[in-house]
């Protein structure tokens, strides 16, 4: 597919050194040009930006599993999922997808599907999917074909989670809502139960098994993160483990340990967008006013990103640009893909183009394609 041969005017532009400026932008060949290229566009009335780069979102349940068994056709699923990323304005995405006891659309089986759809959509898309992988820790059966399994994926960012209801399996209570669980995973409730507490049983088996899966990864040189970091212990060990990334952490003693070691913090826009976390946990706002964060993510939300970044802008917490780096070059750091997250020369033409007055996505290019257009902008483009 071609890209687009342009130079866009008359819109404010976000550029790295200078903020948000009156100012030109050339794109050729897919990339930022230095010099003018093609025909002009004006885009008086808008604000050209850096396409957001999204974590960590999982909102693309919904389009591959929209009720149980009625999606059969995966890759019309991740098709529609890009629509509704392009009209978010993220041009870079990661899809975190479960491998978990949960089942259904979380379990195993599903994941080999999901992932095979990804790839199976590459050259029919102009957003830049990425697959990862959300492992629940204490699946031991499933550690030792994992690194392959990893592999044949082509996954390059794992995530570890635990959401085993401990407390109330310590109890030997069955946990809120395990019937309407177990039925959605295809099991009988009671072995369900079975299932949830021999895990449990098990769990000081898991770091040492963790370890070992840990350092097989770091030699694929697979990304790995933690998922809901409580204290600063559970951010150590994980960091011990090759684990350099801190997704939504749930305390501040956890976010300073991640911080003051130099790993990556990852918060939620949606908490953002709230005012505060949905299950009662740290602030992303305070988080972000400490500079306890390098970027944000959908998690559940795929509009989040982008309205996060403004309202933080809009608080004064810190400036435009800082704002918007949360979305853009700080993802772009975290994933270490330095060909994106800034308007720069050389960089991927990834942009997002906004209705100065409402802040409402116009347009997003990705790789200097349109994966999204809507409303009177279009006219300027092929007028």
């Amino acid at each position: 597919m071609t890209a687009l041969s342009l130079t866009l005017t008359g819109a404010q532009v976000l550029l790295p050194e200078d903020g948000l400026v009156p100012a030109d932008l050339s794109l050729a060949d897919g990339i930022i040009q230095t010099d003018r290229a093609g025909r002009q566009i004006d885009l008086s009335g808008f604000l050209v930006l850096p396409g957001i780069i999204d974590l960590h979102g999982d909102g693309f349940e919904r389009h591959i599993a929209p009720r149980r068994g009625a999606m059969k056709q995966m890759d019309e699923g991740i098709l529609s999922v890009e629509a509704e990323l392009a009209a978010n304005g993220i041009t870079t995405a990661v899809l975190a997808q479960f491998h978990s006891w949960e089942g259904g659309v979380r379990g195993p089986e599903f994941a080999d599907q999901v992932f095979g759809a990804i790839a199976s959509v590459k050259d029919r898309i102009v957003t830049d999917l990425m697959p990862q992988l959300r492992f629940e820790t204490h699946m031991l059966d499933d550690y030792t074909d994992l690194p392959e399994r990893i592999a044949g994926w082509q996954v390059p960012y794992v995530v570890f989670n635990d959401h085993l209801p401990h407390d109330r399996l310590a109890e030997g209570r069955k946990p809120p809502r395990l019937t309407g669980q177990a039925l959605k995973a295809g099991r009988n409730p009671d072995a369900h139960f079975e299932m949830l507490l021999s895990m449990h049983a098990r769990r000081d088996e898991v770091p040492a098994a963790l370890d070992t899966l840990c350092a097989a990864l770091d030699t694929q040189r697979v990304r790995m993160g933690s998922h809901d970091d409580a204290t600063a212990q559970i951010r150590a060990d994980w960091r011990a483990r090759g684990a350099q990334i801190s997704e939504f952490p749930e305390t501040l003693e956890a976010a300073e340990a991640a911080r003051a070691a130099g790993d990556y913090i990852i918060l939620g826009s949606p908490n953002v967008v709230r005012g505060g976390s949905h299950k009662g946990n740290v602030s992303a706002l305070d988080l972000i006013t400490m500079g306890y964060c390098d970027a944000l993510a959908s998690d559940y939300h795929y509009p989040s990103p982008r309205r996060a970044a403004l309202m933080v802008a809009k608080s004064g917490l810190v400036d435009f640009a800082g704002a918007w780096a949360l979305v853009s070059s700080g993802p772009a750091r975290v994933l270490g893909l330095q060909d994106r997250g800034a308007l720069a020369p050389g960089q991927r033409a990834d942009l997002v183009i906004l209705d100065a007055e409402t802040h409402r996505v116009v347009a997003t290019l990705a790789g200097g394609r349109v994966s999204y257009m809507s409303g009177d902008i279009a006219a300027r483009f092929v007028g």
